[in-house]
């Protein structure tokens, strides 16, 4: 059998805002908004779903999963219109040539963007 990645859900304690500005963020669009408990965002070009789901206690502290997303600009360009929409920079590597920017949306998620592949 084999698994396909159909979605990647976040815990929120206020989803609906945090599923908007990931939408904005990546091109999507808020498909289903079930009382603003759990908030589904459609990407464009079959990727997996992002979804965002109300809990009472997020667990705390850095997320254990994140998504690492690539630029179509310059990995500087990205970060930079990142943090003007509200996210935050939290570190720049770079590992044999591969560079990245991590950074926390705006309830302190980390993720990653990187230079395409």
């Amino acid at each position: 059998m084999t698994m396909q990645l159909a979605m990647v859900t976040v815990d929120s304690d206020d989803p609906g805002p945090l599923a908007r500005w990931w939408a904005e963020q990546v091109g999507g669009q808020v498909v289903q908004d079930f009382d603003g408990g759990y908030v589904m965002v459609g990407l464009p070009d079959g990727q997996p779903a992002l979804a965002f789901q109300k809990v009472d206690d997020p667990t705390p502290g850095k997320n254990r999963i994140h998504l690492d997303l690539t630029a179509d600009t310059s990995v500087e360009a990205e970060a930079e219109r990142l943090v003007r929409a509200g996210a935050t920079e939290v570190g720049r590597h770079e590992a044999e040539g591969f560079r990245w920017v991590t950074l926390a949306d705006p309830q302190g998620n980390q993720f990653c963007v990187a230079e395409g592949h």
